[in-house]
């Protein structure tokens, strides 16, 4: 019970003046991992702040074996699981995989975090890439968890023989259109784009197909030939119809004297207005036909409302 000596103090700190180890005072750290991991309730609640800050007559418990609190981000949700496969729908804002060795919070952190609340070996079943969404895209993604169907969905992407369509709001009147260029990770001015070259460039085919045409943007569904990394965004940047919420191809648009939709107020465009929504493709060990769809979230929705638009046009 929290008493006048603790009151104003934080979370923490009371804890600390109350615990022993070994009847020596408890860390900063170990009572600072104790309420970040779900272990300390505060009046029957738990308390997952260390800096808190206590009045007197609240009750603080402690609970070595609560679970970990769930920290999923909102959005993100297992599709499909079975002996080989792990198909996800992710939201904006997380890394498909780690970038260096420090990043964690990525798709597969994330994977791994249902599976130990589910009470499974989480590190025990490995995760294999076989491909990618940027970490500002949202939507469907997929980890092999055997090396045969690791094998397997190589050869499926390789060979481009798996579906994937993806809903996207780009900027202006976009009409249909089939986009094809080689695409090198330096077209010469330092970003990704089409080159000339095809001897510095890996070829890419986008198709475009208009949806509804909305305020100074219009929603697309795009469907890819080839995979190549940032796609899309590249095609539609030098079509002039950056994506809208884009942050990195719009160096032509700024060249142009054009200043992006919506820019200058991040509440507008909390996010790149690109969603993963479909995505099928044979078992590549069972060989039976899989497809998955995946609505877009909220914070995509809410963009597209707000340019004129609607959950039905989806």
């Amino acid at each position: 019970m929290i008493g006048a000596a603790d009151e104003g103090a934080t979370l923490a700190a009371a804890l600390r003046r109350h615990l022993t180890q070994d009847h020596q005072a408890v860390s900063w750290e170990q009572v600072r991992r104790l309420c970040t991991t779900g272990k300390v309730s505060v009046d029957e609640e738990r308390a997952l702040d260390p800096a808190r800050r206590m009045r007197a007559g609240q009750r603080v418990s402690l609970n070595q074996a609560a679970p970990r609190p769930d920290r999923t981000p909102e959005g993100f949700r297992l599709v499909f699981e079975d002996a080989h496969l792990v198909v996800i729908d992710k939201p904006s804002g997380i890394s498909s995989v780690p970038f260096d060795r420090k990043e964690t919070g990525t798709a597969m952190d994330l994977v791994r975090g249902i599976w130990r609340r589910k009470g499974k070996r989480a590190t025990a079943t490995p995760l294999y890439i076989v491909h990618r969404i940027d970490k500002d895209t949202s939507g469907l993604l997929c980890f092999a968890k055997t090396r045969i169907a690791e094998r397997g969905l190589h050869t499926i992407f390789q060979r481009h023989t798996a579906a994937r369509a993806y809903l996207a709001v780009a900027e202006g009147d976009v009409g249909a259109m089939r986009i094809e260029s080689d695409i090198a990770a330096d077209r010469g001015d330092g970003i990704r784009g089409s080159t000339r070259h095809k001897d510095q460039g890996q070829h890419a085919v986008t198709f475009v197909e208009p949806l509804r045409r909305l305020k100074k943007a219009t929603l697309c569904r795009v469907r890819l030939e080839t995979g190549r990394t940032h796609q899309i965004r590249v095609h539609l940047s030098e079509r002039g119809h950056p994506i809208v919420g884009e942050t990195v191809y719009i160096r032509d648009l700024l060249r142009a004297d054009r200043t992006p939709l919506l820019q200058g107020d991040p509440r507008n465009v909390p996010r790149l207005m690109l969603h993963a929504a479909l995505l099928g493709f044979r078992h590549p060990v069972t060989n039976v036909a899989l497809e998955w769809n995946a609505p877009p979230p909220a914070d995509f929705v809410a963009v597209l409302e707000a340019l004129g638009g609607s959950r039905d046009d989806l």
